[in-house]
């Protein structure tokens, strides 16, 4: 398949997600032109906030692929990336983003990651949401065991 059909695909989807109550956004990660999984947004059907088109995704390419690392693939989405979908597509190590609506368009119906943006920006303490160190010198043992390990498997 094209480009251009891939992200015709990825608008369908977005559009039949809207008709059965999902968000308006719509992804296909493609491997040559090939899809090799589909997906659209299913925050409020699955009570999920983490149910984006995206990183649905990204998770059902993983599982059809048998690997968590997706390099090789490109992602076309009905609409650029969130904070949260743009740190899973980069985790994931696609090789590309295609997206069809940018920020300012989802903005304009609602959808406005700006403020999530701005917070990467600053300091954890000036954040609105507060967060605080604890524990961390007992969480250390984690990474020590991690960083010893001899058979682990890098990501």
């Amino acid at each position: 398949m094209t480009k251009e059909e891939l992200m015709r695909r990825a608008i369908l989807l977005s559009v039949e997600s809207v008709r059965k109550g999902g968000g308006p956004f719509g992804a296909v990660i493609a491997r040559n032109g090939e899809i090799i999984a589909e997906g659209s947004n299913s925050v409020t059907i699955e009570c999920d906030p983490t149910a984006h088109a995206e990183v649905s995704t990204i998770r059902k390419a993983t599982k059809a692929l048998g690997t968590f690392d997706l390099e090789g693939c490109e992602i076309y989405t009905s609409c650029e990336p969130c904070p949260m979908c743009l740190g899973a597509i980069y985790w994931a190590h696609l090789d590309k983003i295609y997206y069809a609506n940018d920020r300012k368009d989802a903005a304009a119906i609602g959808f406005d990651d700006d403020f999530i943006y701005e917070e990467f920006a600053l300091k954890p303490e000036d954040r609105k949401k507060p967060s605080e160190i604890l524990l961390r010198d007992e969480a250390l043992m984690a990474f020590r065991e991690w960083e010893q390990k001899d058979d682990k498997t890098e990501y």
